[in-house]
């Protein structure tokens, strides 16, 4: 690939890395049967099992997390269907590059009969124009289009684009996954590492957890591990540490994972798991999550979920507030962590948040009706002649008004927002 656009850019999916490439690179499937992960996708059955057998039909969007084998398959799936493969990044490219492979695309359409396959690695980074850059050559047929993505593509690709492509979602690869993948990396003699250097199965099992399904952080974890046994040898655990130093959590702060570890929080808080919310607030923390953040999100935990039933829980919130912007972090996340496990014990009702809900849309879809007389005050001889205060009872010193005293408006009388007990 010499080229940005033109013949020179086409290119053999699976053409062979150079020695020198990161291990890896070096370590990228050539064949289908050495692809590891997405068995729902490529096992017997599976959506691209079924395109690696009889070729690409339709464009494809593959949503995953990094190092889960997007690129790998997109251009497993390239060399099995047999088209004229033209890659590159939404990274480097802009809408001049774009313009100029879909116009060779056509040409080459018009020239040989045969499609080409674009492969757009990072796609959501394109914005909305150069997404529409596609359309008209997707439309005619000119190209099938595979586009992949970190990110949501939900809220990322345009509508239009999304409706001309079928959007696979990848998972992050399992423990046992990125084993095989290390053990097989150790073995091969061509592109991996040749038995120069061994690893115990618990040694490669800490390097997969530390991975987080990712294979590419995975091997390369291994190649660093083996650089820093320079005469070969077992990989022993002060090299392993060294390599590894400390785990740099995979989060985005502003993207899907903010959003998916939140809601696990809440979700677990609200469902009473003291592990499980300790478990993600301090995930949360490690990743560098806005302390205030996470604290303003305890806050409202403690008036939607937990509300009447312990009031109390929202001092522990609002104290907790307090507490870290006094001492700041480390010890002031200790406090944040108090309030989590506070509020997860703590009993729960939505009592509250559902009348204020329900008062809310009252509100909103009556009419307003002038405060009753007998609720108004009468600061003057006016007021009192008009009749306002007139019939009011004190009900400390008249224990029937509770009951015999209405305060709705009349077009809300008899309404109740909580039962009886509220």
């Amino acid at each position: 690939m010499s080229d940005l656009f033109g013949d020179e850019r086409a290119e053999d999916p699976l053409e062979p890395t150079h020695a020198g490439a990161p291990l890896a690179d070096r370590m990228r499937p050539r064949a289908p049967t050495d692809y590891v992960g997405q068995t729902h996708l490529v096992a017997d059955g599976g959506f691209v099992a079924n395109v690696l057998t009889k070729g690409l039909k339709q464009s494809l969007i593959l949503w995953g997390p990094p190092g889960s084998g997007k690129t790998t398959l997109a251009r497993l799936i390239a060399s099995a269907s047999g088209l004229r493969f033209v890659p590159f990044s939404a990274v480097l490219a802009g809408i001049k590059e774009v313009k100029e492979v879909m116009v060779e695309a056509a040409r080459e359409r018009e020239r040989s009969g045969k499609r080409t396959l674009v492969f757009v690695d990072e796609i959501h980074r394109f914005n909305k124009a150069q997404q529409d850059a596609f359309l008209p050559y997707l439309e005619r047929g000119e190209i099938l289009m595979i586009g992949a993505t970190t990110e949501n593509p939900s809220f990322e690709l345009n509508s239009a684009l999304l409706s001309r492509a079928r959007t696979l979602i990848l998972e992050p690869l399992a423990v046992d996954a990125l084993v095989a993948l290390l053990r097989r990396a150790l073995a091969d003699g061509e592109h991996g590492l040749g038995g120069r250097v061994t690893a115990e199965d618990a040694l490669l099992l800490r390097i997969a957890h530390a991975s987080d399904g990712d294979a590419r952080r995975a091997l390369n974890l291994l190649e660093s591990a083996a650089e820093l046994t320079p005469n070969g040898g077992a990989i022993d655990e002060a090299t392993l540490a060294t390599a590894l130093q400390r785990k740099v959590l995979a989060y985005d702060k502003s993207g899907e994972q903010h959003y998916d570890l939140i809601s696990a929080l809440h979700k677990s808080i609200r469902n009473s798991d003291e592990n499980a919310s300790l478990y993600w607030l301090v995930r949360m923390l490690e990743a560098g999550e806005d302390r205030i953040f996470l604290a303003r999100r305890m806050i409202r935990m403690a008036v939607e979920d937990i509300g009447l039933a312990d009031p109390f829980a929202l001092r522990v919130a609002l104290d907790a507030v307090e507490t870290w912007e006094r001492l700041g972090s480390p010890e002031g996340e200790l406090a944040l962590a108090q309030a989590a496990v506070y509020l997860a014990r703590a009993k729960k009702s939505n009592a509250l948040y559902v009348a204020y809900g329900e008062a809310k849309a009252d509100v909103e879809g009556t009419a307003a009706e002038p405060v009753p007389l007998h609720l108004r005050n009468a600061p003057t001889k006016l007021m009192k002649a008009a009749g306002f205060g007139e019939g009011y009872r004190y009900a400390h010193d008249d224990p029937k008004a509770k009951d015999e005293m209405t305060c709705l408006p009349p077009g809300l009388l008899g309404k109740r927002y909580f039962g009886r007990k509220g």
